[in-house]
C-alpha cells in the first residue's frame, strides 16, 4: 500500500514517486534486511543513492536487530519496491533504457482472434480486399476473414451473408456496382437499412509525403446513411415521417459531437440547406443545436452546403468534424477526398449501435474501372487505411497504429505508388512495400 501522503487527492490513484525521493521509513515501518534489498536493487544503487544509506556489511557500527513487535516486512515490501524500482526515471550515472508506454489496457479474452465478414465485391474489390488479407497475416493481426461472393447486380444482399455480419458485428468490404435506373435498388443501401448503419464516417487528411494544394486539411465528415433524399417529408405525404426524422436527426447529430469529444477535435460544423428545405433540414439544425449545447467545450457552427463547396476548395483547413444529411455527406466527401489526393487514400466506414462496415470512403467511379483491374493497378491505401480503422474498433489500437504507420511510410519514401497518386505500382507491389515496411 503506498502511504497516504503519497496518494494523489481522490486517494484511488497513486503518484508514482523516484524511489530516491521516497524515506524508507515510509515503505517500511521495520527495518528491512540488507539481503533482500541486495536481491533486486542494483549494487551502484545501493551505493550511490542517499535516501538509502545502507551500512557496509563489512563495517564495524553494530546492526540493530528488529523489535520484536513489528512484523515481518520483508515479504510485502519487496514487490512494491520492485515496482517503484521499475517505474522511476534512472538515476544520473545508472543507465536505463527507453520505456514503453501503455496505450491499451485489454480486458481478459480481448486477444481472442475476432472473425470479421469479408466481402470482396465487384471490379477493383478482390484485388484490395487480397491486399488486406496479405497485410493482416504478414502482421499476424488477430482477426480472421469469412468471406463470400455478393455482387451489385444481385436483386439482394443474401441471407447469408446478413446472419455473418449479424454474428461477428464487424464486415470488411470492397465497391459493390450500383447499376444505374432499371429498377435494381443499392446493395450497399441495402446492408446499411438492414443493419441500421445510419452513420457514414469518411477521414479526410492530408497524408506525408503526398503532395497537395492545400495543407492542414484533417477533416472527418459524418453523414446520416439511412434516410432518402426526404422530398416526400416536404409535402408531408406520408404520416409520421416528422416524428422518424427528427429521430434519425438526432443520433447523427449526437454520433458526430461524441466522436469529437472522444477524439479531441474541437470543433462540429452542421452542412444544411433550410433556406430551401425549411421542414427537412430546419429539423436537421434543431436537433443539431440541441445536442451542441451539451458540449460547451466544443465549437459549433452551420454553413449552407453551397458555400460549404466553395469554402471547402479555398479554405478547407477550418473544418474539422462536418455532419450533413445523407445526400449533402456524399458531396462534401468526395469533394473533400480530392483535396487530399483522391478517393485512393481515404478511408471510410458504416457504423451502427451493433454493427460496422469499414470501407474505401468513397469510389468515385473506379469500382467498375477495368482499366485497373486489368493491369492490376488498383489503389489498396484506402481499403489498407479502413482496416486500420476496423482494428481500432476491435479494440486492437497497436496493430492499427503499425498498419498505418507502414501505410504512411510506403507513401512518404514515394517509391511505390499506384498511377492515381502519380506513380506506376502495381497493387501488389504496394502491397509488398507495406509488408516490408511492418514494425
Amino acid at each position: 500500500r503506498i502511504p497516504q501522503q503519497f496518494q494523489g487527492p481522490n486517494r484511488k490513484t497513486a503518484q508514482v514517486v523516484p524511489i530516491s525521493t521516497v524515506p524508507f521509513s515510509s515503505l517500511c515501518p521495520g527495518l528491512l534486511p540488507l539481503s533482500v534489498l541486495e536481491s533486486f536493487l542494483p549494487p551502484s544503487l545501493l551505493s550511490g543513492s542517499p535516501a538509502l544509506r545502507l551500512p557496509d556489511r563489512n563495517s564495524a557500527s553494530p546492526r540493530r536487530s528488529p523489535s520484536p513487535s513489528q512484523p515481518p516486512m520483508a515479504r510485502r515490501s519487496a514487490p512494491l519496491l520492485r515496482r517503484l524500482v521499475s517505474s522511476a526515471p534512472p538515476l544520473p550515472g545508472h543507465g536505463g533504457g527507453a520505456r514503453r508506454t501503455v496505450t491499451y489496457m485489454p480486458r481478459p479474452g480481448d486477444g481472442t482472434p475476432r472473425p470479421v465478414t469479408l466481402i470482396p465485391g465487384d471490379g477493383i474489390g478482390p484485388l484490395v480486399t487480397g491486399a488486406v488479407e496479405q497485410v493482416m497475416e504478414a502482421m499476424h493481426a488477430p482477426v480472421y476473414f469469412e468471406s463470400y461472393d455478393v455482387h451489385g447486380d444481385m436483386p439482394a444482399v443474401p441471407p447469408a451473408v446478413i446472419e455473418s455480419i449479424r454474428r461477428n458485428k464487424v464486415c470488411l468490404k470492397g465497391g459493390l456496382a450500383t447499376p444505374v435506373g432499371g429498377g435494381v435498388s443499392s446493395l450497399n443501401m441495402q446492408l446499411r437499412k438492414e443493419l441500421d448503419l445510419f452513420a457514414s464516417l469518411v477521414n479526410c487528411a492530408n497524408v506525408p509525403g503526398l503532395p497537395t494544394r492545400h495543407q492542414n486539411v484533417d477533416i472527418v465528415v459524418i453523414r446520416e446513411n439511412t434516410e432518402g433524399e426526404y422530398s416526400g417529408l416536404e409535402h408531408e405525404v406520408v404520416p409520421g415521417v416528422v416524428e422518424s426524422l427528427k429521430f434519425c436527426s438526432e443520433r447523427i447529430a449526437k454520433y458526430a459531437f461524441e466522436y469529437a469529444y472522444l477524439n479531441y477535435r474541437k470543433k462540429v460544423t452542421a452542412v444544411h440547406k433550410a433556406n430551401i428545405m425549411k421542414l427537412a433540414d430546419g429539423l436537421f439544425l434543431e436537433s443539431c443545436r440541441e445536442i451542441a449545447a451539451k458540449y460547451p467545450s466544443i465549437e459549433y457552427n452551420e454553413i449552407i452546403v453551397d458555400n460549404c463547396c466553395m469554402q471547402l476548395v479555398s479554405r478547407p483547413e477550418q473544418f474539422d468534424v462536418m455532419v450533413t444529411p445523407n445526400l449533402y455527406g456524399n458531396l462534401v466527401a468526395n469533394t473533400a477526398a480530392g483535396l487530399v489526393g483522391g478517393t485512393g487514400v481515404m478511408p471510410g466506414g458504416n457504423v451502427g449501435q451493433d454493427h460496422a462496415i469499414f470501407e474505401q470512403g468513397a469510389s468515385a467511379g473506379n469500382v467498375g474501372n477495368d482499366n485497373l483491374v486489368e493491369q492490376q493497378k488498383a489503389n489498396p491505401v484506402a481499403l489498407l487505411l479502413s482496416s486500420a480503422m476496423m482494428l481500432r474498433h476491435l479494440q486492437f489500437p497497436s496493430f492499427a497504429d503499425r498498419l498505418e504507420t507502414a501505410v504512411k511510410r510506403v507513401i512518404a519514401d514515394g517509391k511505390y505508388r499506384t498511377k492515381d497518386l502519380g506513380g506506376t505500382s502495381t497493387t501488389q507491389e504496394v502491397t509488398d512495400a507495406v509488408i516490408a515496411n511492418l514494425d
